[in-house]
């Protein structure tokens, strides 16, 4: 039996942080306690990859396709699109789309403990594809436009 390899993809972010780190002030019975929260600009990009990725399931797959202009998509168009509405939720700017092949020259592989929100992986089969949502289990959600079926497509892997 052949065992799948993971491979990260490492994803150059060109960003501009325009948010500061937040603190929260709880006041429990007649005392105040300061917590840091940790709320950069990157830990809010991976904590929106989810709902940002999930408006794009079962989208139409088209080469070239743009979500916004064409209403379908590809891969790169995909993964651009997720990653520059995180971007801009978390107060960012994600400012270009970077093509596959760029991306798949800066792969290495990584243990599966270390996947985040975001990263992209390819699996033996050269398909490439996003962790969108990696759950407390260790189970991992993906997102990644499949010609296939003709869709985005999202599958779970529990490991």
């Amino acid at each position: 039996m052949r065992r799948a390899t993971i491979h990260l993809i490492l994803v150059l972010i060109w960003a501009v942080p325009t948010l500061a780190s937040l603190s929260l002030v709880i006041e429990t019975q007649h005392e105040e306690i300061q917590t840091s929260v940790d709320s950069t600009p990157a830990v809010l990009f991976r904590q929106f990859i989810p709902s940002i990725a999930e408006q794009f399931i079962s989208m139409p797959v088209l080469v070239g396709g743009r979500p916004n202009q064409t209403g379908s998509t590809d891969n790169s168009w995909l993964f651009y699109s997720i990653y520059a509405g995180a971007a801009n939720k978390a107060g960012l700017v994600y400012k270009n789309l970077m093509p596959m092949d760029l991306l798949l020259d800066n792969a290495h592989s990584i243990k599966a403990d270390d996947v985040q929100n975001g990263d992209l992986i390819v699996l033996n089969n050269d398909l490439t594809a996003m962790v969108y949502q990696v759950d407390p289990s260790g189970r991992m959600h993906f997102i990644y436009a499949s010609k296939k079926g003709g869709k985005s497509r999202r599958s779970t892997v529990i490991i």
